[in-house]
């Protein structure tokens, strides 16, 4: 009987190897300018397309990895390389997450190349939940889907905000309320094909950071999509919202089942970003004098090192814990996912500041990337759930009550 490992396998350790190599050798030196662009890196997304890092097989392996692992270590290498291309690169996955959770097989094969496209012409995708009046209450959502039965088709109508890729995607998955008496548990997700008429992003947003990822809103005027394309099919839909109606307790509906699935990798990410800022500071700590000596051996300087590090090595414990309980369907009796974004949010936004101050003077200006890492990290406390919601969540685990 083999003992307890933390090593990672070779697999793991040549992903890892893999994707730091493409973060530091492509996504580093592009950072700066598409940030500066606020615009789209299509020759990144296509330089990863052509070695196989985004596209529908590679998404695949990470996710078939049984230990949950390899999806949160490719994300930690990517976006410590940059976070705004980072998003460009793996928004899509979030789409392609609310089709794993909600869809069956058939669907799986149908439409997740298409949120990809392929390197002679990479394509994105895009999960619309969000709305002006429903960012975290999910509960509140507006958007409406209704079955016209003479067509077999389904016809939704409303608006998204915040949407990563809106607008410019080929496949967007919808979440939209059928059943508005059952709040959230009356709800389904949708894919929307490329080129439906009624669907629109015109409302491309400016944003602190994450700059190179595309932000815009999302309208859905009276969007007609075939009955197939509700995530689960409506057999399954109309046994859903049956029991709802009879007072029974469901799996969960369809965007916090996306959100319990990414939650360790939105962590990931986090740590990528702070993991970054470290070892930045780290490295000019040692270099840069004053008063006569190196500032990395002024106690404060270290001292703030030190904190960073410990904070880095134990939210990666708790990111790849959940990933692993996730992956095995181990259940979140303590709002373990949440706990994971939670930490590796605010350490984000921590590290990064500190990472600003170190540099002092010149970590407030754009010739250091700190700067840029410092605007890129305050997203991680505000979407896929706040800090707030995080915490709710948490709450609401351990207590076993209904906390609000």
């Amino acid at each position: 009987m083999s003992g307890f490992s933390l090593d990672l396998t070779e697999e793991q350790r040549d992903l890892r190897e893999w994707v730091h190599g493409f973060a530091s050798g492509v996504v580093r030196p592009a950072a700066a300018e598409w940030d500066e662009r606020e615009d789209t890196p299509w020759p990144v997304i296509q330089e990863a397309a052509k070695i196989g890092l985004y596209g529908f097989e590679s998404l695949a392996e990470m996710f078939g990895d049984p230990s949950g692992l390899s999806l949160q270590i490719a994300n930690e290498e990517l976006f410590w390389g940059d976070a705004g291309i980072g998003m460009a690169l793996f928004g899509t996955s979030l789409a392609v997450a609310g089709i794993f959770a909600a869809g069956t097989s058939e669907q799986l094969v149908e439409w997740v190349p298409q949120c990809f496209g392929d390197a002679d012409d990479p394509k994105v995708a895009a999960f619309c939940v969000s709305e002006p009046e429903a960012g975290s209450d999910v509960a509140s959502m507006r958007t409406r889907a209704r079955y016209d039965e003479a067509k077999d088709e389904w016809v939704i109508s409303g608006q998204k905000a915040w949407i990563t890729n809106g607008g410019i995607a080929n496949v967007h998955v919808v979440v939209a309320s059928v059943d508005p008496d059952l709040g959230s548990r009356g709800q389904a997700a949708f894919v929307v094909p490329p080129g439906t008429k009624g669907l629109e992003g015109n409302r491309k947003i400016k944003k602190l950071g994450l700059r190179a990822s595309h932000t815009a809103d999302v309208f859905l005027d009276e969007v007609r999509v075939p009955g197939s394309c509700l995530l689960g099919g409506k057999e399954r839909l109309d046994r859903r919202l049956a029991k709802a109606h009879e007072g029974g307790r469901g799996k969960g509906q369809a965007a916090m089942a996306t959100f319990e699935v990414s939650r360790p990798t939105v962590g990931a990410q986090a740590l990528g970003i702070a993991r970054a800022a470290y070892e930045y500071a780290l490295d000019y700590a040692g270099e840069r004098v004053a008063f006569g000596r190196p500032i990395v051996e002024n106690q404060s300087i270290a001292f703030a090192l030190a904190d960073m590090r410990t904070e880095i090595d134990a939210v990666r414990l708790l990111i790849w814990r959940a990933a692993w309980m996730g992956r095995n369907e181990k259940p979140f009796t303590a709002g373990e996912g949440s706990m994971s974004k939670l930490r590796a949010g605010e350490l984000a936004v921590s590290a990064t500041e500190k990472a600003v101050q170190i540099l002092g003077g010149a970590g407030y200006s754009r010739e250091h990337p700190v700067e840029r890492m410092y605007r890129d990290a305050k997203i991680y406390t505000i979407f896929e759930g706040t800090s707030e919601i995080q915490r709710l969540v948490i709450a609401r685990s351990i207590t076993g009550r209904h906390i609000r």
